[in-house]
């Protein structure tokens, strides 16, 4: 799975049609992740591919949020997108607001790990290091518990990607917290750089 699209345009793309702080640290915290999990699982050669898919998984949500996934393909080809990323970044809204089925180990792990981010993103401000580099797998499963905390990051979802992956919940949150401490400290000086 290769691209021809650099993550210069990429970014940029993003940021026409995304603006809100949290749009942009999302869409590069699931960047990170991604990366991190291709080279974990053996992809390492298409780091690059997954990266940009992470980046780009929500250039609609923030300008369309009742047409996510939908418009995705529209803004993608603006910048030449080919069919495999535009098929990649509409599975992680499978089941919810796009019928593209997650098939390859990266859209598994994007449609797992998306969601999650959100929830560890929520654990660790609620932290005194404000930081995911001292969290613990059992703290962030009392979070995962408790309905009230980060109501808005669906367990069900997080809960079917594991399954869809064939890991159990304990295998995600672990990888996905080291997936997060290898990007933090990059994030939080990138976004600076942009202005946040």
């Amino acid at each position: 799975m290769q691209t021809n699209i650099t993550r210069e345009t990429a970014l940029a793309h993003l940021r026409k049609y995304n603006q809100e702080e949290f749009h942009i640290l999302h869409a590069l915290t699931v960047e990170g992740v991604m990366r991190w999990y291709a080279n974990s699982l053996g992809f390492g050669d298409e780091e690059e591919y997954w990266g940009l898919v992470g980046l780009l998984h929500d250039i609609d949500f923030e300008k369309y949020p009742e047409e996510h996934c939908q418009k995705a393909p529209e803004l993608l080809e603006e910048i030449n997108a080919g069919n495999d990323l535009i098929y990649s970044v509409c599975s992680h809204g499978y089941g919810i607001c796009s019928n593209v089925e997650p098939k390859h180990q990266m859209e598994k792990i994007l449609f797992a790990a998306d969601e999650l981010t959100g929830l560890i993103g929520a654990a660790a401000k609620m932290r005194p290091s404000k930081s995911v580099m001292d969290m613990e797998v059992s703290s962030l499963k009392k979070k995962f518990k408790d309905k009230r905390f980060a109501a808005g990051c669906s367990r069900d979802v997080i809960r079917t990607g594991a399954e869809n992956l064939g890991w159990t919940l304990e295998q995600l949150f672990e990888q996905t917290i080291l997936a997060m401490r290898s990007c933090e400290e990059k994030i939080a000086g990138e976004m600076k750089e942009l202005g946040y």
